[in-house]
């Protein structure tokens, strides 16, 4: 049984106790155990997890903090979640920008809009899933080379250039997994994303799982 702790904070415009809330139920549904932090000095508690869920848009984190908890992954804790949350949370700490992979930079454009995402095939997590249609923030973001892309969308007003949307990643010998769609709890239960959320926020749990997030032969 997985054993996830998920912190939730910061910005409230995404609804960060709300999601947590919603991944919880998601989780538990597929038999994890999970707790829930709502303090920045939950994050050392990782070490006694499997995978820890960062919700916690924008905010810092004290230098004492991040180092404990990118220790953590880089013994084997997982690290995974969504959106700002993960992907836009402790802006003054690039070494956690590191282990993400990535960084919000802007949502070009309408702050809703109606977008298409392409799923890459051939891969564990992704399996039987499809691309799709989604209407929500749209994530132009930096990103890490050395990411495995899940699925990715197309910034057309940015000379067509594709962005990821999902990915995996290893650091050490944690497995960060991440998906920047969430901005609303709407968005986030639509059915391929939660699949897609679920799957890989259980596979970052899963000590010693290959950066690919298990290539299928």
């Amino acid at each position: 049984m997985a054993k996830v702790l998920i912190v939730s904070g910061g910005w409230e415009g995404h609804d960060p106790h709300g999601v947590a809330d919603l991944l919880k139920g998601w989780l538990e549904e597929k038999g994890a155990h999970v707790e829930l932090g709502r303090e920045i000095d939950d994050f050392p508690r990782a070490r006694d997890f499997d995978v820890v869920v960062p919700n916690w848009t924008m905010g810092e984190i004290p230098g004492e903090v991040a180092d404990e908890l990118v220790a953590a992954v880089g013994d084997g804790v997982g690290l995974a979640g969504v959106h700002g949350g993960m992907g836009d949370a402790f802006r003054n700490c690039t070494e956690y920008q590191f282990v993400v992979g990535g960084q919000f930079v802007a949502h070009p454009g309408p702050g809703d809009r109606q977008y298409q995402v392409m799923v890459e095939s051939g891969w564990e997590l992704t399996e039987g899933l499809e691309d799709f249609e989604v209407r929500s923030e749209k994530y132009y973001l930096h990103v890490d080379p050395a990411i495995q892309v899940l699925a990715w969308t197309e910034f057309e007003d940015f000379g067509g250039v594709r962005m990821p949307v999902a990915w995996t990643k290893k650091w050490g010998e944690g497995s960060v997994f991440y998906c920047s769609i969430g901005h609303d709890l709407a968005a986030l239960s639509l059915p391929m994303i939660k699949e897609l959320v679920t799957r890989g926020i259980l596979w970052a749990g899963r000590k010693g799982e290959p950066l690919q997030g298990a290539r299928l032969r």
